[in-house]
C-alpha cells in the first residue's frame, strides 16, 4: 500500500476506529491498493459528536469575521498544496490531472465565497414603532453532518465545509469509502489554518454510519450528495428524526441541439460534457435530443469523441463494477436497435491493464423508453434521441424524473428563452454543456435530483446552515404602552 491504513479524525487527532473491519482503497488508474479505510461503528460517531458538541459553544460565539480568518488561511493552503491535492484526487478517483486541478480550483472558489459571508449575513434592523426596534440574526444550528460521494473527493466536501463552519457550526464529515484520502488531507490543512479541535471531524464507514448519522440525536442537520435512490432514503430517515436535510441525487441531463447551432462549438461542448470526469458527474451530458436536421453536428461530435483517449485525456471510472455496468448499458442499447457511432467498450490502457477505463461512447437512434435514455449511466456515454420539433424535445426532457440540468445549443435568443422557461431543471445552459453556476450563485437541481429546500452552495446555503433569530427591544419608557407591548 502506498499510504498507511486510514483512521478517523476526532477532536483534532487521528484515532483508530472501534472496530477491526475495513475495506481496501483501490486506485481506478491501475487497480493498485492505496490504503484501507475503517468501517466505523456507532461508538465512533458518538465520540465525534461529543467532540463537536464540546467545541460548538466557543466556536459559535466567535464573531463571524474572526471565524472566516481560518478560511482565508485555508484558501492559501489549498493554493500552496495544489499539486499534491490534485495528484491525490487523481490517484483515488481516476480523473486526469487537469480535471483534478480544476476540482481543487473549484474548492478554492468555494472557500473564497465563505470568506465573503460576513458581508452576507449582517441581518436586518428596523425601528418598527417609536423607540422599538426589531432585529434579525443568523444563528448556527450546532453539530451538522455532511455525507459526500466518490466523484469529487475535494470539491464536494468543500461545498459544505467552508460555509457550514464559517457560519458557526461544527461538522461531522462522512467521506465515500472509495475516496477517503482527500478528506484526510483537508482535515490536516484546516488544522494548519487554525481551526480549533473538534470543529471538524471525520468518521469513515459505509451505509451503517450513514444510517447512524440520520438517527443520531446530537446532529441537527444532514447534507447528502449521491444517487437518487440513497438520497431519498437519507432525506426520509433524517427528517423522520426531526433533522434538517438536504439530499442531492442523480441526474439525466438533456442537451437539445437545434439546426442553427454552431457546429464546432456544439460538438466540442457536447463531447467535453459527456466525457469530462469520465462522465461521473451529476452535470454530465447524458442524453442529447437532436431537433430536426443536425446530422452534420452529430458527425462532428463523433469526430471530437474520437479525440478523447482513455489514459490520456480521459480518466478511469471508479471501479470494475462501474465499468461492467456502463458497458452493459451500451450492449443493451445495441441489442434494442440503437446504433453505436463511437464504441468505448473494452478500453485498455497500456501499462495499466488493471485500470477501469471506458472509452467515449456515442449512441444514436435511441428511443425514449430505452434504459440508456432514462437511467443515469454515470460514464462517458451520450444517447441521442431524434425529434422534429422543440416541443417534442421538451416533452422528452420534461418526462424524465430528474431535474438537475438541461442545455440548448442554438443561435436564436427567442428559442433559447422559450426552452429556459419550459425545461424542468434547476440549472439551464445556453450553448454551455455543463451549466454549473459559479459562486455566489448556488448549486441545486429540481424534481428527483434534490430533496429538501434551498441549495447546498452559494447564498442559498445560508438558510440551510443557520436559523433566524428575531429580537424586539424597547428602552425608552416614554414610548408608552401600545399593542407592541
Amino acid at each position: 500500500m502506498k499510504y498507511p491504513p486510514l483512521q478517523n479524525y476526532i477532536n483534532g487527532q487521528f484515532v483508530n476506529a472501534s472496530t477491526d473491519h475495513s475495506l481496501p482503497v483501490i486506485s481506478p488508474l491501475d487497480g493498485s491498493q492505496l490504503s484501507t479505510v475503517p468501517l466505523s461503528a456507532s461508538k465512533d460517531l458518538d465520540d465525534a459528536v461529543k467532540a463537536a458538541k464540546a467545541a460548538f459553544p466557543a466556536w459559535s460565539r466567535k464573531p463571524i469575521k474572526e471565524r472566516v480568518q481560518v478560511f482565508f488561511r485555508y484558501k492559501y493552503l489549498l493554493e500552496k498544496n495544489m499539486d499534491e491535492l490534485a495528484k491525490l484526487v487523481q490517484e483515488e478517483n481516476g480523473k486526469t490531472y487537469s480535471e483534478a486541478v480544476a476540482e481543487v480550483e473549484k474548492s478554492i472558489e468555494l472557500t473564497e465565497f465563505a470568506c465573503s459571508l460576513p458581508q452576507l449575513v449582517t441581518g436586518e434592523i428596523l425601528e418598527v414603532s417609536k423607540g422599538v426596534e426589531c432585529r434579525t440574526e443568523h444563528v448556527p444550528l450546532g453539530v451538522v453532518a455532511s455525507i459526500v460521494p466518490f466523484n469529487f473527493p475535494s470539491m464536494v466536501p468543500n461545498w459544505t465545509i467552508p460555509n457550514a463552519i464559517a457560519l458557526g457550526n461544527c461538522m461531522i464529515m462522512k467521506p465515500s469509502e472509495k475516496v477517503p484520502l482527500s478528506c484526510v488531507r483537508l482535515a490536516q490543512l484546516l488544522k494548519e489554518a487554525g481551526l480549533p479541535d473538534g470543529v471538524f471531524n471525520i468518521v469513515n464507514g459505509d451505509s451503517a454510519i450513514v444510517t447512524a448519522i440520520c438517527d443520531h440525536p446530537g446532529i441537527e442537520a444532514v447534507s447528502f450528495v449521491g444517487s437518487t435512490k440513497v438520497a431519498k432514503i437519507v432525506y426520509q430517515r433524517a427528517t423522520s428524526n426531526y433533522k434538517r436535510a438536504l439530499a442531492l441525487g442523480g441526474a439525466k441531463n438533456h442537451l437539445m441541439v437545434l439546426p442553427d447551432a454552431k457546429p464546432d462549438m456544439t460538438a466540442q461542448n457536447v463531447a467535453a460534457s459527456m466525457s469530462g470526469c469520465a462522465g461521473q458527474r451529476c452535470m454530465a451530458a447524458s442524453a442529447m435530443v437532436a431537433v430536426g436536421e443536425v446530422d452534420h453536428i452529430i458527425t462532428k461530435i463523433c469526430e471530437e469523441a474520437k479525440k478523447i483517449i482513455p489514459g490520456e485525456n480521459l480518466g478511469a471510472v471508479i471501479s470494475k463494477e462501474s465499468k461492467e455496468r456502463i458497458e452493459s448499458y451500451i450492449t443493451e442499447a445495441e441489442k434494442q436497435g440503437a446504433k453505436i457511432l463511437v464504441d468505448g467498450r473494452g478500453a485498455k490502457v497500456a501499462g495499466k491493464e488493471n485500470g477501469t477505463y471506458v472509452g467515449p461512447t456515442v449512441i444514436d437512434y435511441v428511443k425514449p423508453d430505452m434504459s440508456v435514455a432514462k437511467e443515469e449511466i454515470f460514464g462517458p456515454v451520450i444517447s441521442i434521441m431524434r425529434t422534429e420539433t422543440v416541443d417534442e424535445a421538451l416533452a422528452i426532457e420534461n418526462a424524465n424524473p430528474y431535474g438537475n440540468a438541461a442545455s440548448v445549443f442554438t443561435q436564436n435568443g427567442g428559442m433559447a428563452r422559450y426552452i429556459i422557461d419550459r425545461a424542468s431543471a434547476g440549472m439551464i445552459g445556453v450553448n454551455v454543456g455543463v451549466p454549473v453556476p459559479r459562486e455566489p450563485f448556488s448549486f441545486g437541481g429540481w424534481n428527483e435530483s434534490k430533496f429538501g429546500v434551498g441549495d447546498i452552495t452559494g447564498k442559498s446555503s445560508i438558510e440551510f446552515w443557520t436559523k433566524l433569530k428575531k429580537s424586539t427591544t424597547k428602552w425608552n419608557p416614554e414610548a408608552g404602552v401600545n399593542w407592541m407591548s
